[in-house]
């Protein structure tokens, strides 16, 4: 992981759908200074959650991470973008990518590309059993 967000500038995705944006704080922070990877992951899970719900019509769990990259630290006063698209709709599972992109408090309009995740969530019914996915067209 490289700690010099100078040499990683990125343009904001335009393919996928901005879904939170969120600020982490001093109370996120690990020994280090920089923010909790499992408080990224939280947030992370949270922002993949929202494209999926217009799909499953329902409850849904997340089922897998199945790959998350940590490419630079979070700081304290980030703004973090959360861009996310489905990639796979299964018969009850539903797979998202989620991108992350920190706009650094000291360097307002850059971004730079702090972390990458794909996770699947599944339809859920009201005793937590997989159930089919609805195959209508999601609400815009």
């Amino acid at each position: 992981m490289s700690s010099n967000s100078s040499l990683d500038p990125a343009a904001l995705p335009t393919d996928k759908e901005l879904v939170l944006k969120v600020i982490p704080m001093p109370a996120d922070c690990n020994a280090n200074g920089d923010i909790f990877g499992g408080w990224v992951m939280a947030q992370v899970d949270l922002a993949g959650s929202v494209v999926p719900a217009r799909h499953v019509d329902g409850r849904m769990a997340t089922v897998a991470v199945n790959q998350f990259i940590f490419k630079q630290p979070v700081r304290v006063g980030d703004i973090l973008s959360f861009f996310a698209e489905v990639t796979r709709i299964g018969n009850t599972s539903i797979t998202v990518q989620v991108e992350v992109y920190a706009e650094r408090f000291r360097a307002q309009g850059q971004y730079v590309k702090v972390t990458e995740a794909s996770l699947t969530y599944v339809a859920i019914d009201d005793n937590g059993k997989p159930r089919p996915i609805p195959r209508t067209q999601p609400a815009a």
